[in-house]
């Protein structure tokens, strides 16, 4: 039954390219979800079309659409390498949003005429698993006017909290891509300064602990300091799922047996990595992608005991604000689910939420900077305010910033700031009127 109607829906990468009009606002592909097929064709279409937005949230893959630019107005709400250069050339623009509200902001608050993305194959049941990604497609599926299925063979199959899945019902167009390996996202390496703040934070992280990552190298770091520590039965609630996670997991270090929702279960809402997470993530029945509004939603994390959320942060000002996603006006990555995490841990029974930085930088012309700063420059966004910062982490220290006045925080970011930049921030401080002789 179900092969005749996936027969009747086939259509070549051309054929589904051409379905799109000038003046349409399409969606295509999340993270490593991304159908390289349909991108390379209607990238091909540049020459007959005058303007088309075209929506993306995280992008690993390198996308033809994004480096034609016109007609293609790239849409993005999370910054990734090769958006960050397409902005500083005016094709793309960043569209603020908190991911946990995404779902809302793309069936409320836009328009959709035509949603892409990469899948498993159909099974026998007529349904195609949308892979390492759970965030939004099945939901926005059901708002878009066409929705087209890119088919991989290596696309993985993993396990879903109920959204991971699309009927070939409510699908209008199948493309079967040459089947291609996943984007990869390459471990960063890190260094002993990593090191020393992944070590100052695992040594205040408890058994049961139920933990959420973010990206990058500070986090690859307490991946590898926490599969070697004495830690037990840790669980995983997190936004992204990074091979962080599969080192704690072959270490055994996580079992998810205290968890308080989905216990066993390591829940995410999309995975990037390696080759090596990729197979280890398919058809794993203890890793399950769910739809973001449930796993970025403060009040499911506030719901897990121990709950500890490990972030990392471009600058820390000396009220507490953090920024993590731009630097002045230039846009560096996104929102994500910083705030949501941050929040959510603090509220959640013995939680603990943790920002990270080395506490300073070297430009490209040698010249030290420090990352905790009296003002942010203008521009610069806020990440998270003030009240809700918890710890900030560096190299030097971890201080609580929670029930601090800003004189108590100013000193004590500028006890865990690098040395050479301490006197300088006191008078900055005393400058500012939150120092005490």
């Amino acid at each position: 039954m179900y092969e005749t109607i996936y027969r009747e829906k086939l259509m070549t990468k051309e054929e589904a390219a051409a379905l799109v009009r000038d003046g349409d606002e399409i969606e295509i592909g999340f993270g490593a979800d991304f159908p390289v097929a349909f991108d390379e064709a209607l990238a091909a279409r540049a020459h007959e079309l005058t303007h088309v937005a075209v929506r993306n949230g995280v992008l690993f893959d390198r996308s033809r659409l994004l480096l034609q630019g016109a007609p293609f107005e790239w849409l993005s709400w999370h910054a990734t390498g090769d958006v960050r250069r397409a902005m500083d050339g005016g094709k793309a623009i960043h569209v603020p949003v908190r991911y946990s509200e995404l779902i809302r902001y793309v069936t409320e608050n836009r328009h959709t005429d035509m949603l892409v993305f990469s899948a498993a194959p159909m099974d026998a049941h007529g349904y195609f698993n949308f892979g390492i990604e759970g965030s939004h497609f099945l939901r926005l599926a059901k708002k878009a006017k066409t929705v087209i299925v890119e088919v991989n063979e290596k696309q993985p199959y993993v396990y879903g909290r109920g959204e991971s899945e699309i009927h070939i019902d409510e699908v209008d167009g199948i493309i079967e891509a040459e089947a291609h390996p996943l984007a990869v996202l390459p471990n960063r390496p890190y260094d002993d300064t990593d090191r020393r703040i992944a070590e100052a934070v695992v040594e205040r992280m408890e058994d049961g602990a139920t933990v959420q990552l973010g990206i990058g190298a500070l986090p690859n770091a307490v991946g590898d300091v926490i599969a070697q520590s004495s830690l037990k039965d840790l669980g995983v609630h997190t936004e992204m799922y990074v091979d962080s996670f599969m080192k704690m997991t072959l270490a055994g270090k996580i079992t998810g047996a205290k968890k308080t929702l989905d216990r066993g279960r390591q829940v995410t809402v999309f995975l990037a990595g390696t080759e090596a997470l990729y197979d280890f993530v398919d058809d794993n029945p203890s890793i399950m992608v769910g739809p973001v509004d449930y796993v970025n939603g403060a009040s499911t994390i506030a719901a897990q005991h121990k709950m500890t959320s490990i972030n990392t942060a471009i600058q820390v000002n000396l009220r507490g604000e953090v920024s993590s996603e731009s630097a002045g006006m230039r846009q560096i990555s996104g929102a994500g689910g910083q705030f949501d995490f941050a929040v959510g841990s603090y509220l959640a029974p013995e939680g603990k939420g943790f920002i990270c930085l080395r506490s300073s930088r070297v430009d490209k012309n040698g010249i030290r900077h420090s990352n905790i700063v009296p003002d942010f420059s203008t521009g610069t966004i806020v990440t998270l305010p003030a009240p809700v910062t918890q710890y900030v982490v560096t190299e030097y220290g971890i201080c609580n910033l929670k029930g601090k006045s800003t004189y108590e925080r100013a000193k004590a970011l500028i006890a865990i700031a690098h040395p050479e930049f301490r006197d300088e921030l006191v008078r900055a401080a005393m400058k500012k009127g939150v120092w005490k002789n």
